[in-house]
């Protein structure tokens, strides 16, 4: 047994590099074969394939179709916000109803 101590680090790989690879094991419809030409795990691989074809509908948005999911984002967090402080608004006025009924002095 030596005293060697081997760290184990996970590679990084570019979004570029994904994209061809996975783009590559779609159109040939080998993906073990795939994986074993750029040296990857197949699972790995299958994972950026899965993720191509779900989310690859993403790179034709147009700069419209951007700005509109992100104010629909922003207007669900504003409706969420909203709706914590009515019920903090009605909470304090509960409290408050409470201290100033003619029953409680």
């Amino acid at each position: 047994m030596s005293g060697k101590v081997t760290k184990t680090t996970r590679q990084k790989y570019t979004a570029k590099f994904k994209f061809t690879v996975a783009l590559e094991a779609e159109k040939t419809d080998e993906l073990t074969k795939t994986a074993r030409k750029y040296g990857i795990n197949s699972t790995m691989l299958s994972k950026w394939k899965k993720d191509l074809m779900d989310n690859g509908s993403e790179i034709f948005k147009t700069t419209r179709d951007k700005e509109n999911d992100r104010l629909r984002r922003e207007i669900a967090n504003l409706e969420r916000m909203v709706g914590k402080k009515e019920v903090e608004l009605n909470l304090l006025k509960n409290f408050s109803d409470f201290y100033t009924s003619p029953n409680t002095t």
